[in-house]
């Protein structure tokens, strides 16, 4: 009788402790990193992020890259300073890796187009893009400049990009300020391009 209760009695504490286990609550899935402020490219004045938003940024996503990065598992964090130097990441985890390929692939096209395609859509404007070669880091980080001129109201501005995988995971790293490209922190910018990927998993 001795060994049937304690056989009763550990079943019904193994039992008990499954129940515990189901009632827990789940653990939150783990999620990509993001860059900080202060893996941005220096700045003259201090860099300052935001919270990681779910979704893409407003007006599509990304400048030169509008509604390709899919809301859907994606955050993103934007970055700026009290000058006119600002920044955004943007990271999507793809259903398949052959989905996070295509996506890198489409990116780096419209990336690479962005300049003819501006001086389409805005006549007038002097729009020069540019490929910065890759970085060797994961499943790889391209690098891209889009330099813009507007004659008529007399505005240069740079901007910087990188598109990054990791897996399944792709991220899009863009800075921008006025001026041209002799004045961009292309090394540096390389530099944050790198961590971003690195820092994903």
């Amino acid at each position: 009788m001795n060994k049937l209760r304690t056989a009763l009695a550990a079943t019904a504490a193994a039992a008990l402790g499954l129940a515990a286990l189901a009632a827990a609550p789940a653990q939150a899935a783990a999620q990509p990193a993001f860059l900080s402020a202060a893996q941005m490219p220096a700045s003259s004045t201090p860099w300052t992020a935001t919270r990681v938003f779910t979704g893409v940024p407003e007006n599509g996503g990304a400048l030169c890259a509008p509604y390709k990065i899919p809301a859907q598992n994606t955050r993103y964090r934007e970055f700026t300073t009290e000058l006119d130097t600002n920044g955004v990441q943007i990271t999507t985890v793809a259903r398949t890796e052959a989905d996070a390929v295509k996506l890198v692939d489409t990116l780096r096209k419209s990336l690479a187009g962005c300049g003819p395609l501006l001086e389409r859509q805005n006549p007038g404007l002097h729009a020069v893009s540019a490929y910065h070669g890759k970085i060797a880091v994961e499943e790889g980080a391209w690098v891209y400049s889009l330099d813009t001129a507007d004659p008529q109201i007399g505005n240069t501005d740079i901007h910087l990009f990188s598109v990054g995988r990791d897996g399944r995971t792709v991220t899009f790293v863009r800075w921008g300020q006025m001026g041209d490209l002799k004045d961009a922190p292309l090394s540096a910018f390389r530099t944050t391009a790198k961590t971003a990927v690195n820092k994903l998993w």
